[in-house]
């Protein structure tokens, strides 16, 4: 019943805003989920830095050294060391540091609460997109083993004693429906064959 109401909840939330948000992660919809994330990136202005953000650690502020300029205004051997800031870097790094700082957002806004407390302590986008990716990694296990379950019903399905031809489609319609929902591609000939036992 929770997979039914989060998937029509997933489906209203698509409908209504899938151009101005990031889709959102339904039970069991990793794959298509992250298919639509990319694609929403791609919409952005700065999608090449969005999608390195994804991938890789972000830039990491730190201690830079400046030359001195001396009383008259020329550059002197000297330096000193100055803490980098958003104000103080160049603008590819700020554009980067911005890129960051969406790719977040847009994974934050994608996802509901019980896996935001799973990702709430990664630092960045990145460490954010691979733990969603470890934590959905158990669910496609458990999808596969929905996919063998589903193959081996089929491959067992018989009619049963005394069973009324309208059961007997009802049951393998249903079947049907369930390998179908869970895209598992049975070709006519089977299903043929599998009518007829």
């Amino acid at each position: 019943m929770q997979t039914q109401t989060s998937n029509t909840l997933h489906n209203a939330i698509m409908e209504a805003g899938s151009k101005d948000r990031p889709p959102m992660l339904a039970p069991g919809n990793y794959i298509q989920w992250k298919s639509r994330i990319k694609r929403y990136i791609d919409t952005k202005p700065n999608q090449e830095l969005i999608h390195y953000c994804l991938e890789n650690p972000p830039y990491e502020l730190g201690w830079k050294e400046k030359a001195v300029l001396d009383s008259e205004g020329n550059l002197t051997t000297a330096t000193e060391r100055v803490i980098e800031t958003y104000k103080n870097v160049k603008q590819e790094i700020r554009d980067q540091l911005n890129a960051e700082a969406e790719a977040v957002q847009i994974i934050l806004t994608g996802i509901d609460n019980d896996i935001y407390s799973t990702v709430d302590a990664c630092p960045n986008a990145c460490e954010m997109w691979k733990a969603i990716e470890r934590l959905k990694q158990g669910e496609s296990i458990n999808v596969q083993d929905l996919e063998t379950n589903l193959f081996w019903e089929f491959g067992k399905f018989t009619s049963l004693d005394g069973e009324s031809l309208e059961s007997y489609y009802s049951r393998f319609y249903k079947m049907m429906n369930e390998l179908t929902r869970n895209q598992c591609k049975v070709t006519n000939h089977q299903v043929n064959v599998q009518v007829l036992l």
